[in-house]
């Protein structure tokens, strides 16, 4: 979803960095082999989580929603040199297309992958994150806020992915689109939760930053 007008937003990414050549090659092989590769966060979107990823310097990241590894790399970038990145997928059939590409970076052995629900892995997880990404099936976006949001050190980053919904979130919204009230709820969710700080940016389909008090 794009919320600028077509020649702005060129604009903006033409003065914003440009992808790196493997993630070009991770773009194109989504595209040709892989369901719903607009799933991508795309070039402009990765240069944001490649930043705000730099300008944290995480050790530790979770993410939920691998699908092709391309937000991974992204969030990868700003890593410490001991860092790691913990990233969560439900479809097992894209786990060697996501170790290809990661193999390929400079990322490869700082990325741990986990395949299943979310909901069930992250009460595994016994380590306190610097940055989490929430990017998966949004019906459980709620569910987990509730379980990362102790997982997150103080100062510590929450980013959400698509909270405007393809501008659903601002139009009647009809009883079966579970989806829509998903993410409604959960945008009360976080500027309603006193332990959090909550600022929402209107990039490609809405991306919240989310600081733990």
């Amino acid at each position: 979803m794009y919320f600028l007008p077509e020649a702005l937003d060129e604009y903006v990414v033409s003065h914003s960095e440009q992808e790196p050549e493997l993630l070009q090659e991770l773009t194109r092989e989504t595209y040709q082999k892989i369901l719903q590769p607009i799933m991508l966060s795309g070039p402009y979107q990765g240069r944001v989580l490649s930043i705000i990823s730099k300008l944290i310097n995480p050790k530790y990241v979770l993410e939920l929603g691998t699908f092709t590894g391309y937000s991974t790399l992204c969030l990868a970038e700003g890593l410490q040199s001991e860092g790691i990145i913990h990233t969560i997928d439900i479809n097992e059939e894209l786990v060697d297309f996501q170790r290809k590409y990661f193999d390929k970076s400079n990322f490869g052995n700082q990325i741990t992958q986990h395949t299943g629900s979310a909901i069930d892995i992250i009460p595994t997880l016994n380590l306190k994150f610097d940055l989490i990404f929430i990017d998966a099936d949004k019906p459980n976006y709620s569910n987990y806020f509730h379980l990362v949001i102790d997982k997150l050190n103080k100062g510590g980053i929450i980013l959400s992915d698509n909270v405007l919904w393809h501008g659903k979130v601002v139009e009647p919204v009809s009883e079966k689109d579970t989806s829509t009230k998903a993410v409604l709820d959960y945008n009360t969710l976080l500027i309603n939760d006193k332990r959090i700080e909550t600022v929402v940016l209107p990039i490609r389909d809405g991306l919240t930053i989310s600081r733990r008090l």
